[in-house]
């Protein structure tokens, strides 16, 4: 009986072990990359891999596979790898990336998408990652990126945006990167317009706080092509502010007029875009080009040859500074008015008492005289 049992016994172990080597075989290093057990690295680069690897070890930390041919990145395409820290999908051919495609890669530090063909990013694609250090971005096609991405790149510090196609980058964006040190900006369709100057102005300070960039060359418009935005003199975005309100305000004109026109034809069903103010900063036009919107019924952006005040806000502060003072000196008028007039009827008083009193006076000197005469008559008499 008792031999039965041990018998039963060895053979749970037996069943434990061969359980536990299914185990560690299904995380086996995939047969198409190499391993390193000791430092958790996965080596994946040059197999001519079309998808991500299966059965990958959960503790990797490290995955290259960049020099394949991977199309796109599926949702939760590394949940298998919870732990990595540094993922290299650069050299691919990816067109598409799924919104959850890094769901769960909460410890990612090193991410390089770089020489792929990507047209854009979700806004959500990085969204639960809040220890990113480095994204590299460069050579793809992108035409911009989500403002909405700069909360999940606050503790950034290289951003790679190189060889792409943006035309411009929005400032908030940017001003979210509060730990960036280095950044890469080369060969992109730069706009050197008035929605530039936001980024012009960002950089300056940027370097001023000994932050690396490579250049913004512009390559529009055709007068500051091949031109670096750092090197653009302030005064060619003067006329952004001033013609961008002139503009506003025609705009409002013109979306009232329409939203009047539609509600009385359909009612109360206006179009949404109808409620929607567009502020256009198109200083391209201001720069001699372009025409755009044409039969829209707007005037253009386009600089007046008169002098105009430098920066609106300076000179709405000056005419408000300019009120105050003149009020100021007014009341001190008011009061120097009133004040004489105080004390020129004053005066007038006291110089008519006094006279009052002088007069009082010969009178009674007269009496006196005639008193005394009298006495010396009566005298004279007795």
């Amino acid at each position: 009986m008792q031999a039965a049992q041990g018998r039963l016994a060895d053979m749970r172990v037996v069943l434990v072990c061969a359980l536990l080597s299914l185990l560690s075989l299904s995380h086996a290093c995939p047969k198409e990359c190499s391993c390193n057990g000791n430092t958790k690295v996965v080596d994946c680069r040059g197999r001519g891999l079309y998808d991500i690897p299966k059965r990958l070890h959960p503790e990797t930390q490290e995955l290259y596979l960049q020099d394949n041919r991977i199309r796109g990145l599926g949702s939760m395409a590394f949940r298998e790898i919870p732990l990595v820290r540094i993922l290299d999908l650069s050299n691919n051919s990816i067109t598409t990336v799924s919104p959850t495609a890094l769901l769960g890669l909460r410890a990612l530090q090193r991410l390089s998408l770089a020489y792929n063909s990507l047209r854009e990013l979700d806004k959500r694609l990085l969204g639960p990652i809040r220890t990113l250090s480095h994204l590299d971005l460069s050579h793809n096609s992108l035409w911009g990126l989500p403002g909405a991405l700069g909360e999940s790149l606050r503790n950034l510090s290289h951003l790679g945006l190189s060889h792409n196609k943006l035309t411009r980058l929005d400032r908030s964006l940017l001003e979210v990167l509060t730990h960036l040190d280095s950044l890469t900006l080369r060969s992109n369709n730069w706009r050197c317009d008035c929605q530039l100057i936001g980024l012009k102005l960002w950089l300056e300070t940027f370097i001023y706080k000994g932050g690396v960039v490579d250049e913004v060359i512009c390559t529009q418009p055709e007068e500051m092509k091949n031109t670096d935005l750092q090197k653009v003199p302030y005064q060619l975005f003067h006329i952004c502010m001033t013609s961008s309100y002139h503009y506003l305000f025609a705009n409002i004109h013109h979306l009232e007029n329409e939203r009047l026109l539609r509600g009385h034809t359909h009612g109360n069903h206006a179009h949404p875009s109808s409620h929607a103010i567009h502020v256009p900063m198109a200083m391209g036009e201001g720069f001699g080009g372009g025409g755009g919107g044409g039969g829209s019924g707007l005037p253009e952006c386009e600089p007046k040859q008169r002098h105009r005040p430098v920066n609106l806000r300076h000179a709405i502060a000056t005419v408000i500074i300019t009120g105050v003072v003149c009020g100021i000196v007014f009341l001190m008028m008011l009061a120097a008015a009133v004040y004489g007039c105080a004390y020129a009827a004053i005066m007038a008083k006291y110089q008519r008492e006094l006279k009052k009193n002088e007069e009082l006076a010969a009178a009674k000197g007269a009496d006196h005289a005639k008193a005394d005469e009298k006495e010396l008559l009566e005298n004279a008499i007795a």
